[in-house]
């Protein structure tokens, strides 16, 4: 597996990759924005860990261009950044970075949700299509339809309908989707889910009640919206 470290402290990067090397992955680190783009583009890495405040052009930026870009929007991100505000972290995972990480940090912790995110990617890698109503959703390839139309959708909003499509009809605890979408649940991660339900529905446009809430438990999928 092939890491990219995006990160413009030398020693905060190379103790990332003296924790994930000793796991067995693969290491490239970058210290400039440009740069990293370059070699997001350049490398195709399994994962990126991205630092957010980066010379030239900022993680968020990057993190867009690689929405953008069909060869690179599907590579998993986490964001490693000292901006640990809530409204920074709602907006990175909002965005549909797989998950969103605070310094100061543990080692041990985000060599754990390394191993998530590229765990949850590999599953995902295996071809199949799953189809629901008016929906039709490719997670080998992540592209998604509706009604014949494309449907655009962030990684994680493709993540959390893809789970609820598969499930029809069946209410799925919050905190299970929380785990499903960000490797684990917490109340940070409870706000982020229902802006992610919200963005779907908006997405979704008429089919907006394909996506059932059952008050106080979670989120199911009901193609007929009918419940």
């Amino acid at each position: 597996m092939k890491v990219l470290v995006v990160e413009d402290d030398v020693d905060i990067a190379e103790l990332v990759a003296f924790n994930l090397e000793r796991q067995g992955w693969e290491c490239s680190l970058v210290h400039h924005g440009a740069e990293g783009w370059e070699q997001i583009q350049k490398l195709r890495p399994d994962l990126v860990i991205l630092d957010v405040m980066l010379p030239g052009m900022d993680g968020m930026q990057i993190f867009r261009q690689m929405k953008e870009q069909e060869m690179t929007r599907t590579i998993p991100v986490i964001f490693l950044t000292a901006r640990g505000a809530l409204d920074d972290r709602l907006e990175g995972l909002s965005m549909g970075a797989d998950d969103y990480v605070t310094k100061p940090f543990s080692p041990k912790e985000l060599v754990l949700r390394v191993r998530n995110v590229l765990a949850r990617a590999n599953a995902g890698a295996a071809q199949l299509v799953v189809r629901g109503g008016p929906l039709v959703m490719d997670k080998n390839t992540l592209a998604a339809t509706l009604a014949g139309a494309p449907l655009e959708l962030t990684t994680a909003e493709f993540k959390l309908l893809a789970y609820l499509l598969e499930r029809p009809g069946k209410v799925q605890d919050r905190y299970e989707l929380q785990k499903i979408l960000f490797g684990y649940a917490d109340t940070t991660q409870s706000r982020a889910l229902d802006t992610h339900v919200k963005r779907l529905r908006q997405k979704l446009g008429d089919h907006a009640g394909c996506i059932g809430t059952e008050r106080g438990v979670g989120y199911y999928f009901n193609p007929s919206t009918e419940r």
